[in-house]
């Protein structure tokens, strides 16, 4: 854990620990089970007629191997069209499904410490730390959200934004000397694999999106509370939402998965500058992790496993069933 920076007291951080209660440890593990429970909704939303538990198994198998193994990201988007393809979810679909969860997932990171900073500054013990990053947040997602907007609007903006995307990014491509792109029929075909399903499901993937988010804050409040004690008055909900939500940020900056050690150092410094004790900070911080990732993770392996079982015995079976067929397609011959 020591990929997390040395902004606490570590040795307060393990005090800390020793000094939870069994109901503080009981209210963690509800919350990482809602939260589990809630992370098999975004494919299922994002993909009618997938059942739930797929859902679940396709999304923990991903989690497994994005945040794993490293340089994940690329081998786990592999396997989610893999996946898809063996519960019979045609390319498109399987497309449309993987590009809007993945949008979606964005707009919620960079949406969410907007909403952090008014908690913030609810609170009444705002600091002038937090600011810069919600204004990157919030120009970023206004931005994100227009050209999105426009693409989904009509295949001649989608031209326009690919043409627009040529005039910016090809200079610098030929600056560092590297070959030009047509951005135009990424576009176009970005904007066809997933409009139908933008106009259709898009309440639903939002939802889903929301509740993973949520859920996630809510194991970090339960760590937080159960470091210090729920019998204190302890850290303002307010408080604790601002710094959670401000530092999901760090998420964009890809240099450990799931932005370890990047939203930590925002979340535990945002904490402390607002008072929170930094052995305390770090301590919940610690817990979070650890109850966010090792289950998780764990479940992603069994998930991906037994997906890896079923697809070969399914896959053997349609050999099997295709052989026969060949077979007596000759005989008859």
């Amino acid at each position: 854990m020591r990929v997390i920076p040395q902004i606490g007291s570590y040795a307060d951080a393990v005090d800390a620990l020793k000094a939870m209660s069994l109901g503080a440890m009981i209210a963690i593990g509800i919350t990482v089970v809602i939260y589990l429970a809630v992370y098999g909704l975004p494919f299922m939303a994002a993909t009618p007629g997938l059942p739930y538990w797929r859902s679940q198994q396709l999304n923990q198998a991903a989690f497994a191997i994005s945040n794993g193994v490293p340089a994940g990201g690329a081998f786990g988007l592999g396997v989610q069209y893999a996946m898809l393809a063996s519960y019979g979810v045609s390319p498109t679909a399987s497309t449309a499904a993987i590009v809007s969860v993945g949008v979606w997932s964005i707009f919620l990171t960079l949406g969410l410490p907007i909403f952090g900073a008014i908690a913030i500054q609810l609170s009444g013990l705002a600091t002038k730390s937090y600011l810069g990053i919600a204004a990157i947040g919030l120009v970023l997602l206004v931005l994100m959200i227009v050209v999105f907007a426009l693409i989904m609007r009509s295949e001649s903006l989608a031209r326009s934004i690919g043409r627009l995307g040529n005039k910016i990014l090809n200079p610098l491509l030929r600056r560092f000397h590297r070959d030009e792109i047509d951005l135009v029929p990424m576009v176009v075909k970005f904007r066809t694999d997933i409009v139908d399903l933008v106009k259709r499901r898009w309440a639903a993937i939002t939802g889903a999106q929301v509740g993973v988010s949520l859920t996630q804050f809510l194991i970090f409040y339960a760590c937080l509370r159960g470091v210090e004690g729920w019998s204190n008055g302890g850290t303002s909900f307010a408080v604790v939402f601002g710094s959670f939500a401000v530092a999901q940020i760090g998420l964009m900056i890809p240099i450990t998965p799931g932005g370890l050690g990047t939203v930590d150092a925002v979340m535990i410094a945002l904490l402390t500058s607002m008072g929170v004790d930094a052995g305390v900070a770090t301590a919940a911080d610690l817990v979070w992790r650890a109850a966010s990732f090792v289950p998780q993770i764990t479940i992603g392996v069994i998930a991906l496993i037994t997906w890896s079982k079923t697809a070969a015995r399914a896959l053997a079976e349609r050999d099997a069933a295709k052989g026969a067929t060949t077979k007596g397609a000759t005989a008859t011959e």
